[in-house]
């Protein structure tokens, strides 16, 4: 985990949010990237989790989990593309 985040920080200068000892979130121009200890997800800010949730759903996006909240205070949906590279819907409360 450190190596990657060494990486992603220092080497391609992407500006980390947050770290711990199985995670890191990253910037990427808005959008976060974040590091889980032997999973790549991206994560998906938006205003509204529920919201995009219903939109993309009828898109035809298969989602894994419906929005909850979170003990972090987010609230997130989880969806796997294609590829099953997993991304996650997140908002928080205003």
């Amino acid at each position: 985990m450190k190596k990657a985040v060494d990486f992603y920080e220092n080497v391609l200068g992407l500006k980390k949010t947050g770290e711990w000892s199985n995670y890191a979130i990253f910037d990427v121009g808005g959008v976060e990237f974040a590091l889980q200890l032997e999973k790549f997800t991206i994560f998906l800010l938006v205003d509204d989790v529920d919201e995009a949730y219903t939109t993309y759903k009828e898109k035809g996006v298969k989602f894994v989990t419906e929005p909850k909240d979170q003990y972090w205070g987010g609230r997130t949906a989880e969806f796997a593309d294609p590829d099953g590279n997993k991304f996650v819907l997140v908002s928080f409360k205003r």
